[in-house]
């Protein structure tokens, strides 16, 4: 319980600072929410492993890293979890959370940059969190983050930046039920980041020689 509760903490804040920041135009709006997951993990990897992503969880699960007991209840946690932020970024700013791709952008494009994008991120956390060598570092936080960061600023103007279905997806749920309307599909942003860290655990099983990959952390 005390992994899911940790999961669902480092999921709200991390979707929190998304909806703000976007809600609100920030000029760095990538920092923001590259720097939050970054803390997020550090606080929380001893305790859960630290994904606050649904994709993240499904490429550690298909990598060996997670049982595939607890992706179900990791994926409960981080959807109530977004969904609850999303209510919040509301309240805070008056508008829905809604994950806005280019305006030109077509579902072919948004769909293959955030399968790109989320293959990128569960690449970096498989090795960084779980591959050889991995043990003892203390990089690993700040390079997760700092992927994400990345890949908002190169990635986001394009898709929207989700590259997390609990971003993507799960604030869909709650801009529907406020009868808000999307440029795209929302379940783009539940398939690409999905496919992205299937195809990401395939590699790093790859590179690893096949062995499934050390526990990301001891969740209790």
């Amino acid at each position: 319980m005390r992994a899911l509760f940790t999961e669902a903490i480092g999921t709200f804040f991390l979707v929190l600072s998304y909806g703000l920041a976007v809600n609100q135009d920030v000029n760095l709006a990538a920092v923001s929410i590259g720097v939050t997951l970054m803390v997020m993990v550090y606080a929380g990897a001893p305790h859960s492993g630290a994904h606050y992503n649904p994709a993240v969880s499904l490429g550690l699960t298909l990598s060996g890293a997670l049982p595939a007991r607890r992706l179900a209840p990791y994926w409960c946690a981080q959807f109530a979890a977004a969904i609850l932020a999303s209510l919040l970024a509301l309240k805070f700013t008056g508008d829905p959370l809604i994950v806005h791709p280019y305006a030109k952008a077509t579902w072919q494009k948004v769909m293959a940059g955030e399968l790109l994008g989320t293959f990128a991120l569960v690449y970096v956390v498989l090795h960084v969190a779980t591959g050889r060598g991995r043990a003892g570092n203390g990089y690993y936080g700040f390079a997760i983050g700092g992927t994400v960061m990345a890949l908002a600023i190169g990635i986001g103007p394009i898709t929207g930046g989700s590259f997390n279905p609990a971003i993507g997806f799960a604030t869909a749920a709650v801009t529907l039920w406020l009868g808000a309307d999307h440029q795209v599909a929302p379940w783009i942003y539940l398939a690409g980041p999905c496919a992205g860290a299937a195809l990401a655990a395939v590699a790093f099983r790859y590179q690893e020689g096949g062995n499934d990959a050390a526990p990301a952390a001891k969740p209790s």
